[in-house]
């Protein structure tokens, strides 16, 4: 085979390839050994051998002098080789997650990372995860403890529960507790809270992962007490609420009020579990957010409440049970938890998070500090933004305004809800909108900033752009309208 190959290539051809160094002769060129030095040296020369044995298949598989003229000499010369591998290997070894500027004014945007965590997380980081700790480890008795106690007193205080447990999400938490109860059994749900969450996950499918078969009650649009009360049989094993946080629907609905749903558990038993979703630990009517808060729920008599750490919280994912002590501690004894549970800088994040809405202290939490943003605060921002910003732009090219705007929670939590802002708008002469867009993104000034396009005018959000963030923006802005 290989004699049939090297007589189907030209003289050129075999020119090329005659050009072509090994590996060996690679690495004992000074900037390759160096860096064979620095990395591992395996990585190095499989990353050589992928260089040369992509070079030889373009070589061989030219079929045209014309199109072989594209591969020079140059191509196969030590240095050039040397440049190639150095290139890949240091893009290999690159962080791939990097900081992006979020200036959308979607709060929790979830491909962008969600809830931002408080800075007092940073310190805490570094004493958790450079250090042993007591994880779970008793100090008092001197023995195995459990890791839900440093979060679970602060949980219990902020909901009013008797007992609150953490996995890693919410789909988890939801996961868990119909694998703890209804394995087996049925779980009635109403038909107009068959959500579909984040990346196509539905909530039907995690029910049929957790071993519990759906009991469907009611219409799209309208379910009745009546309906779930005719629905339970001997299979019956929970009744599931699902707070619609990533969607609204309106006209003609109707569904059994949160008590008239504790009312039937108590009648009959049967344990409910409400998953919220969003998480709100504080009520946010007065700065424009309308959600039901976890310890509405709770002391309304629902057994178990299922929320997330990263949305309205605003701390790191993570999957929150809270509720009644019997049914939180017959979650926890099933097995799946041990493969659910969160880390243990999680758990730091966490406690830090928890322990400012103990305090009150609403200005450490990034997502209450967005929220709580007022349209004057922003329109201030935006003023100073463009005074500064005007200077650095290419003259008679561009027009920047301040107008009226309006952000959103994100997350999959108040999809009707908006907060009204003040937003700054810009049009270019030389670019469209999405040209400035796809400029701001490949960070002409070290950091990607992701932004919104509408009407042809690129628009940014300060409310999620931290003020310490503002000058690198300004820097990135004016370096993509040039």
């Amino acid at each position: 085979m290989a004699s049939h190959t090297k007589r189907g290539i030209s003289a050129e051809q075999s020119e090329l390839l005659r050009q072509i160094p090994s590996v060996d002769e690679l690495l004992a060129e000074p900037r390759l050994a160096e860096l064979a030095k620095r990395v591992d040296r395996n990585l190095v020369v499989e990353v050589a051998r992928a260089v040369l044995e992509d070079l030889r298949g373009r070589i061989t598989g030219q079929a045209a002098t014309a199109l072989l003229a594209e591969i020079s000499p140059v191509a196969c010369d030590p240095a050039s080789l040397e440049e190639r591998i150095t290139r890949m290997v240091e893009r290999i070894l690159a962080r791939s997650l990097l900081p992006v500027i979020n200036a959308t004014g979607v709060i929790l945007h979830t491909n962008l990372g969600r809830a931002p965590l408080p800075e007092g997380v940073v310190e805490e980081f570094r004493r958790t995860a450079t250090r042993y700790s007591n994880l779970e480890y008793d100090l008092e008795a001197g023995s195995r403890g459990k890791r839900d106690v440093h979060t679970a007193e602060l949980l219990k205080r902020l909901t009013g529960a008797e007992a609150a447990m953490v996995v890693n999400n919410c789909a988890a938490a939801v996961l868990v507790t119909l694998a703890a109860f209804a394995r087996g059994g049925e779980v009635i749900v109403s038909r107009g809270e068959l959500i579909e969450i984040g990346d196509g996950f539905r909530i039907p499918e995690i029910m049929e992962q957790s071993g519990a078969q759906l009991r469907e009650v009611g219409t799209t649009n309208r379910t009745r007490l009546a309906d779930y009360e005719k629905a339970i049989n001997e299979k019956t094993r929970l009744l599931l609420r699902v707070h619609p946080s990533n969607f609204k629907v309106t006209g003609f609905t109707d569904k059994p009020s949160l008590e008239e749903l504790v009312s039937l558990s108590e009648r009959t038993g049967i344990a409910l579990v409400e998953d919220l979703g969003s998480g709100c630990l504080t009520d946010l009517a007065e700065h424009g957010i309308s959600e039901p808060t976890v310890r509405q729920s709770v002391e309304a008599g629902v057994g178990i409440v299922t929320f997330s750490g990263d949305k309205l919280l605003g701390g790191p994912q993570a999957g929150i049970l809270a509720g009644k002590k019997d049914l939180i501690a017959r979650v926890r004894r099933h097995p799946m938890f041990r493969a659910l549970r969160v880390d243990k800088l999680t758990t730091a994040a966490l406690e830090v998070t928890l322990g400012a809405y103990l305090r009150a202290a609403w200005d450490e939490i990034p997502v209450m500090r967005m929220i709580r943003v007022t349209p004057q605060e922003l329109q201030r921002r935006a003023e100073n933004f463009i005074r500064e910003l005007r200077p650095e732009l290419p003259r008679d090219e561009v027009e920047i305004e301040v107008v009226d705007g309006a952000s959103l929670a994100g997350g999959g939590s108040t999809p009707t809800q908006s907060l009204p802002s003040k937003v700054v708008r810009i049009a270019s002469a030389r670019y469209s909108a999405a040209k400035l867009g796809q400029r701001l993104r490949r960070a002409p000034a070290g950091i990607s900033v992701i932004a919104r396009v509408e009407e042809d005018r690129l628009v940014l959000d300060l409310r999620t752009v931290f003020p310490h963030e503002e000058p690198l923006l300004l820097k990135t802005l004016a370096a993509a309208l040039r």
